[in-house]
């Protein structure tokens, strides 16, 4: 195992719900990014117990690792969400965090230190609680009206080939050869988006939401409120 899992330091927040959880119960991982411009002060508002907010792994941009909560106490990463069945996905899911400016500050690339201790903690913790690999989400995934961490730089494909989360199986040159073509049924596209786990909006300006959360993990070249072909066929090949 990669030594910054090995070694994986501990500053624990003290941002968590005090009943223990059974190890069943724990069924997603949820990667976020911190979206601040300080590494130090992210990591210093994810143990302020006034902040109300912490998660299980922070992932420094060095790709150190420290734990702030045990995998078996409930942080308070998530907030209001929702992925397929579940909704306030922090009773049943592990948050990590990752060191990043975010949309706001000059989002980056994600350090290759930093990929080498997701693929690693992930890998670990998935094979720990039995996760399945549709359930390695992004909170953007499960609160699309107002999150787009981890965005469209995460490393999602990487992680598939890895065996850690779903990706589609469409061709580079099938996709750019379907990519801008306006598709007619739009209803039918989103009642997919619905049934493959996304919420389901209730007016146009939260479906491009969603629909912007959906290409941002499986069509980060292009992001745009237009219903394409090539989102449709992506889709489709996921379920």
């Amino acid at each position: 195992m990669h030594k910054n899992v090995e070694k994986m330091s501990i500053n624990y927040s003290l941002n968590f719900n005090l009943k223990k959880r059974s190890q069943s119960k724990v069924k997603y991982i949820i990667f976020h990014y911190t979206g601040m411009k300080s590494e130090a002060k992210a990591k210093q508002k994810l143990t302020d117990i006034n902040s109300k907010v912490s998660c299980h792994y922070f992932i420094k941009r060095n790709g150190e690792i420290i734990q702030m909560v045990p995998d078996l106490y409930i942080a308070w990463h998530a907030g209001v969400s929702f992925w397929k069945k579940d909704k306030f996905l922090n009773l049943n899911s592990i948050g990590i965090e990752i060191s990043n400016p975010g949309h706001q500050h000059n989002y980056k690339e994600f350090s290759n230190k930093q990929i080498k201790s997701i693929i690693r903690l992930s890998s670990k913790l998935k094979k720990k609680y039995k996760i399945n690999r549709e359930n390695v989400i992004g909170h953007s995934d499960i609160a699309p009206l107002r999150k787009k961490d981890p965005g469209e730089k995460f490393p999602w494909k990487l992680l598939s080939k890895k065996k850690i989360c779903l990706w589609h199986n469409l061709s580079k040159k099938n996709c750019e050869r379907l990519r801008r073509k306006k598709i007619i049924n739009t209803k039918s596209f989103y009642n997919l988006l619905f049934k493959f786990g996304y919420m389901k909006a209730k007016n146009l300006k939260d479906k491009i939401k969603v629909y912007k959360s959906f290409q941002r993990r499986f069509r980060p070249e292009l992001i745009s409120k237009v219903v394409d072909e090539e989102c449709n066929a992506i889709l489709k090949s996921l379920i």
